[in-house]
């Protein structure tokens, strides 16, 4: 409870714990003279009151450790300990944003780090970090297309869906088509005044019921900006096969169909956009972060609740505590 307490508390003047420093001069001079002060007493023997002790003396520094707690709670108070709670008003013009993203068998090629696709969704979370005021949603697509997650402003479900795609989910192939063509659906009913659609894939089109070519014309039809990206390097990428004997590397050639995805990219309004490799594709989401600016403000506001008080009041209870028991049960009489 104490390390969650400390996680959300600050000081607003840090410089009064330097006060502590005089505790550990108090515990040296208390232990170094005890008895200063004391009344002094002559008698001519103590034989008779060897092996009693009284209930005081078990209770003798009772005192000075209520004053020591007095000084801390004290010091704790100056300090002026506060809970900060910090605000954002996001005011502004948001974008609408369909990522699409190919989970075929090749984007598992090992040209990336760890992976093609692993990479490509590394770099997607990143982008929806950096785009607070827009509804963003998840369309995957390899031998047919499926809606992830329709656009929307909870970043942190849309991430959550991102991170539990995988190859596999769906018929393997490269229907570029029906990924379009659902994602350019999911903005249909969109008011937004920018619409954009970035559509990653590492392949040509193999498959699907809708040809690329006609779901670039419903994209321009609905005024949908299309960013593509072609994931691979040049030549051949290692890429995991299962057989029979387990999982096996396997050199493959490279084959996207950069022409379409130009194509699609130039009539639409949008850029197509070659990775290579990790710090490639990187700068490709940057780069259409740049291009595609919302009009944003946002208003912080930091509010601090105050919690010296209970301190405070230790500090006086411990004080009242400690006067009522020196000038009671430990009174020393002269």
């Amino acid at each position: 409870m104490l390390y969650n307490w400390l996680q959300y508390i600050s000081f607003a003047y840090p410089v009064f714990f330097g006060l502590l420093l005089v505790i550990p001069l108090m515990i040296y001079r208390y232990v170094k003279k005890p008895n200063e002060g004391a009344a002094t007493l002559t008698v001519s023997t103590l034989r008779n009151f060897e092996g009693t002790q009284s209930w005081r003396n078990f209770f003798i520094h009772t005192p000075f450790v209520l004053r020591l707690l007095t000084i801390v709670c004290l010091v704790l108070a100056l300090a002026r300990p506060q809970i900060r709670n910090d605000q954002q008003v996001i005011n502004g013009e948001g974008i609408d944003i369909m990522l699409c993203l190919d989970i075929s068998g090749s984007m598992l090629a090992q040209d990336f780090t760890p992976n093609r696709i692993e990479a490509a969704k590394n770099v997607a979370a990143n982008f929806i970090d950096n785009r607070p005021s827009d509804r963003i949603g998840l369309v995957i697509f390899s031998g047919e297309s499926f809606t992830m997650c329709p656009i929307t402003t909870d970043h942190s479900v849309l991430k959550s869906q991102l991170f539990n795609v995988q190859s596999g989910l769906l018929d393997d192939g490269t229907a570029i088509g029906s990924g379009l063509a659902t994602s350019v659906d999911r903005l249909r009913y969109s008011n937004s005044k920018s619409k954009i659609v970035i559509l990653l894939t590492d392949g040509e089109n193999n498959g699907g019921l809708i040809d690329p070519n006609t779901a670039k014309e419903i994209a321009k039809s609905m005024g949908v900006r299309v960013y593509t990206i072609g994931v691979g390097t040049e030549g051949y990428a290692p890429v995991p096969i299962q057989t029979p004997n387990g999982v096996v590397m396997q050199k493959e050639k490279i084959n996207i169909d950069e022409k379409l995805l130009t194509q699609i990219a130039d009539e639409t309004g949008g850029k197509y956009y070659r990775a290579k490799d990790d710090s490639s594709l990187k700068k490709i989401y940057a780069d259409i972060d740049k291009l595609e600016k919302s009009k944003v403000e946002i208003v912080s506001f930091k509010r601090y609740t105050e919690k010296f008080l209970p301190f405070a009041l230790a500090a006086a209870t411990f004080l009242l505590i400690e006067m009522i028991l020196r000038f009671t049960v430990f009174r020393k009489f002269p």
